[in-house]
């Protein structure tokens, strides 16, 4: 099966060279530095290894053909150019996943792509860019979740299975991936919110008093969202967002804040601004998660670099 990843941050540098490791016929669509950053490899480490990886690295102009399975990676600022980009790669017989974070992306991409092409699919890992460009994976646990958007088993989704099972992450195909990427969302909007209203790690903000009963309330709210659209937390992301964000000491920071923390675009408007956006429609009062977005926006306003702000666009 030929994969193209379209991105080699961090998410696709990390779960991309998992696959080149295995032996899997994968190639990286980036932009020309990028490319040329990746000529010697690709630096990934995180516990308890370090390695460099080769791997192939194209641009636009170099794709060549129809490939069987595309995964986007990319920030969401990034999606309309990356499908864009990918349409020559797009055939008769390829599988589109998107692994963005948040929901809203789907429509997109089927409206881009048609549903029946286009599965839906989450990702799991805590990993970061360096300056130099390497991956940094700062908690050992990863996990890969996808799967056909109505709950079928499918032969084309058995084979990415397959395909996907190499050493270094899990991989499940959920028998209901929206609701999946609705637990995920809740759970980086929680995250998000808490970091960025804070501007702190989770053990800074544990460590001060009042701090655990606000990473509480900020669960809370964003998971009665997800209930209100028809998707309640399961026992175990309930769990596992217990376990994320009431670690003591815990140095974690969510991918947004780090966005922000450095200067870069962000994905506040996609993550969070939709998320108000769909409590509102489902009269969900989110006061916490508000505040946080509210915090960005003025952040933004007072000479941070320029934003994506995607027009919103939800579904009831």
């Amino acid at each position: 099966m030929r994969t193209l990843i379209v991105g080699a941050g961090a998410t696709g540098g990390f779960f991309g060279t998992r696959l080149v490791r295995a032996g899997r016929d994968v190639s990286y669509l980036v932009h020309p530095p990028r490319a040329d950053q990746l000529r010697h490899g690709l630096r990934v480490y995180g516990p308890g290894y370090d390695e460099t990886v080769p791997v192939r690295a194209l641009t636009v102009r170099e794709l060549d053909g129809p490939y069987d399975l595309i995964l986007l990676m990319v920030k969401a600022w990034s999606l309309e150019a990356a499908l864009e980009d990918i349409t020559p790669a797009v055939g008769p017989g390829t599988t589109v996943l998107p692994l963005l974070n948040g929901l809203t992306h789907l429509d997109t991409v089927n409206d881009r792509f048609g549903r029946a092409t286009v599965l839906g699919g989450i990702v799991r890992v805590v990993c970061t860019v360096t300056p130099e460009g390497a991956v940094y994976q700062l908690k050992p646990k990863a996990g890969l979740i996808f799967g056909e958007q109505d709950g079928r088993t499918t032969d084309r989704a058995s084979a990415v299975l397959r395909e996907l099972q190499v050493p270094g992450y899990r991989v499940t195909m959920a028998e209901d991936v929206l609701a999946a990427m609705w637990h995920k969302w809740a759970f980086i909007a929680a995250g998000a919110a808490m970091t960025c209203l804070m501007r702190g790690s989770i053990g800074s903000i544990l460590s001060t008093p009042g701090g655990k009963d606000f990473v509480l309330d900020v669960i809370d709210e964003t998971e009665r969202v997800a209930r209100a659209a028809g998707y309640p937390p399961s026992a175990a992301a309930h769990a596992a967002s217990l376990e994320m964000f009431t670690e003591e000491g815990s140095v974690f920071t969510s991918s947004l804040y780090r966005d922000v923390l450095a200067g870069h675009a962000h994905e506040g408007e996609h993550l969070l601004g939709q998320y108000v956006a769909v409590a509102d429609r489902l009269a969900v009062d989110v006061p916490l998660t508000r505040l946080a977005l509210m915090q960005l926006r003025v952040h933004d306003q007072n000479g941070s670099p320029s934003v994506h702000r995607p027009a919103i666009a939800v579904e009831g």
